[in-house]
């Protein structure tokens, strides 16, 4: 037998207090079970269903590659052989971070992903995908070589004629990697856990059920996480 892991009941006189309302308002969307739990419906053996690890995983070797970049600074990374890995391992990780990506929106696409009030879990996905395109642009622009200046040259352009000039200056190096280092990753970081957050609370979108079933009949079975 296991002992289940209870919450201590909050003492009635604490609870009008804001820290009692947040704890009980988070354990009511996402008890424990929900938030780590221990066993996942048997569909989610699909390979359809990898692509979503598989960015969170490739995102984790952006940010740490994107900090060591950023530490070490332009003349590290153009200069030396670890800094050249290193810038690699990072274009690379973003390569894998886009195509899982845009397989995993495809696939929960053609899957109708906001089923089951999954609204919302669904528009988390695409404003991170959305700005994940931001972030890239502002990290080709960052590169500080012949290539990042032919691509600020042609996104001047476009900017000016959008009115999106008047804002964003791609030729100001300075704007565009404290755009790409600071502000565009703690916005898809925030979007990512929220994202991240929904599918717990939700829990994973089920498959269409097949003809002459149920859609419950095709979320009983159950497998090892």
């Amino acid at each position: 037998m296991t002992a289940e892991a209870t919450t201590p009941p909050i003492d009635p006189a604490d609870a009008d207090q804001w820290s009692a309302k947040v704890r009980n308002a988070w354990l009511e969307n996402l008890p424990p079970e929900k938030l780590l739990p221990d066993r996942q419906p048997a569909y989610v053996a699909s390979w359809i269903y990898v692509f979503g690890v598989a960015t969170l995983s490739a995102l984790g070797v952006v940010i740490l590659t994107g900090l060591t970049l950023s530490l070490a600074g332009p003349a590290w990374w153009h200069e030396s052989s670890i800094g050249h890995f290193v810038n690699s391992v990072h274009l690379w990780s973003v390569e894998l971070f886009f195509f899982t990506m845009v397989v995993h929106l495809w696939g929960k696409f053609f899957m109708a992903a906001w089923r089951g009030k999954r609204a919302l879990t669904w528009m988390t996905g695409c404003v991170c995908f959305f700005a994940s395109i931001v972030a890239g642009f502002t990290g080709y622009v960052s590169q500080s070589n012949f290539d990042a200046q032919w691509i600020s040259t042609q996104a001047k352009d476009g900017f000016n004629s959008s009115g999106l000039g008047a804002f964003f200056n791609a030729l100001n190096y300075g704007q565009m990697l404290t755009l790409h280092i600071t502000v565009l990753p703690i916005a898809v970081g925030i979007v990512v856990l929220l994202h991240v957050l929904l599918v717990r609370k939700k829990g994973v979108v089920p498959p269409f059920a097949v003809a002459g079933e149920t859609p419950d009949e095709t979320t009983t079975e159950v497998a090892g996480a």
